[in-house]
């Protein structure tokens, strides 16, 4: 049985991630645990003037989450009446963050699913600020949908890697689960003037071959001098309607989100994506 997390600030965006998440998984056994941190809530209510208002405040919006989570219940019971999905909701006083970690690791989650905007959904940026947190941070795989992406069966995905990282079992046989049932076809796309691999990155390649076994895999190779440049273009190009990406250390992706500011991630980002995490950070 497959554990999924997917946090909500009750936005449209969120909604529009639980609506992908449980056709994505319909035929699948799964857990979905609804969860709402509202610590930073209570601390930027606009009627918190002093200190003696904040308990006041706290219940409120403590009343309110559980409210909320209710009515999203009822509301995804009705949208998917579903007997092989067991419904949980948390209510957290608590950082988004933190809440996560908590989640994931007391209940073993297998994946997060969530917007890649909120409430705010500035039309410029690629993540909100909460979704970008989450994707730097949060230690377990986070399958991330763009505003207003409907559902559709993924038939053509892209993994950009540098096979620099020796990939983990456990995540790579994810993606195996999640898109072996609708044999999607897998690019490997590695961004390099020089196409000649190391003999360490020959065994991670050959890892992930092994790995990744009913899949369909590609191997393509561009020398386009910029990782974002060539993995837009390739999305565009080549019909991609899902994309993977790993989170950590000499990563694409730690080049292209830690090497920016939330409002200069020139990833544009229109399809699913999937983020690995196979390192844990220090905030």
């Amino acid at each position: 049985m497959m554990k999924i997390m997917i946090p909500t600030d009750f936005s449209n965006n969120a909604m529009n991630a639980i609506t992908y998440a449980l056709e994505f998984f319909k035929y699948q056994k799964v857990e979905f645990y609804f969860m709402h941190a509202y610590q930073a809530e209570v601390y930027n209510h606009e009627a918190l003037l002093s200190r003696t208002d904040f308990n006041d405040i706290l219940k409120r919006v403590k009343l309110q989450s559980e409210e909320n989570l209710a009515d999203l219940l009822r509301t995804v019971k009705e949208i998917s009446p579903n007997p092989r999905f067991t419904y949980y909701t948390i209510s957290a006083y608590n950082s988004l963050l933190d809440e996560s970690d908590l989640i994931v690791d007391g209940k073993n989650i297998d994946l997060v699913v969530m917007g890649t905007k909120g409430k705010s959904n500035t039309r410029n940026i690629t993540f909100g600020s909460n979704t970008l947190q989450v994707l730097k941070y949060v230690r377990c795989p986070i399958l991330a949908i763009p505003e207003d992406y409907k559902y559709q069966q993924p038939k053509h995905a892209l993994f950009p890697t540098n096979y620099l990282i020796p990939y983990k079992r456990r995540e790579l046989k994810l993606i195996c689960d999640l898109l072996s049932p609708f044999r999607t076809k897998i690019d490997m796309l590695y961004v390099s003037k020089n196409g000649k691999l190391s003999f360490r990155q020959e065994d991670n390649k050959a890892f992930i071959e092994e790995t990744i076994c009913k899949n369909n895999i590609s191997y393509y190779t561009t020398d386009n001098k910029k990782i974002d440049s060539a993995i837009n273009t390739y999305v565009s190009d080549n019909t991609i309607d899902f994309l993977i990406m790993v989170n950590t250390q000499h990563s694409y992706l730690e080049n292209i989100l830690f090497q920016s500011t939330i409002d200069k991630i020139s990833l544009k980002l229109e399809v699913p994506l999937l983020v690995l995490q196979n390192l844990r950070r220090e905030y």
